[in-house]
C-alpha cells in the first residue's frame, strides 16, 4: 500500500530534507511505526511515551484531521494523503479584519 505522507518543514531534518515521502501502513499508528524504522527519531516527535499522537500535532488523511474519524486507528487506503501538522503558537494580541 502506497501512501504521500506530507513532511512539515520543522520535521524535515529527519528525513534528509524531503518534503514528502511515500510510505505504508494500514492505518495511522502502523504508518507512524513504518517511518520510524525508516527515519529513527520520527515518533518521538509525533507521539508522547505512551505511543498515542501528541495534542499539538494535527493529522490530516485527504484533507480530514484523524480526530474526526478514528484517530490513530484511521483505515489507510492504496493512493491516501498523510499530513502531520504541528499546531502554531503565537500571533498577534489585537487582530483587526477588514472586509471590502
Amino acid at each position: 500500500m502506497a501512501l504521500i505522507v506530507y513532511i512539515p518543514t520543522p520535521l524535515r531534518r529527519l528525513m534528509g530534507g524531503q518534503p514528502r515521502v511515500e510510505a505504508q501502513g494500514g492505518n495511522i499508528a502502523e504508518l507512524i511505526e513504518s517511518l520510524e524504522v525508516r527515519f529513527p527519531g520520527l515518533k518521538g516527535q509525533l507521539c508522547r511515551e505512551d505511543g498515542q499522537i501528541k495534542h499539538h500535532i494535527n493529522v490530516f488523511v485527504n484533507g480530514q484531521e484523524i480526530r474526526s474519524l478514528q484517530g490513530e486507528e484511521t483505515v489507510l487506503r492504496d493512493g491516501d494523503e498523510v499530513a502531520f501538522i504541528p499546531a502554531m503558537a503565537g500571533g498577534a494580541a489585537h487582530v483587526h479584519i477588514c472586509f471590502l
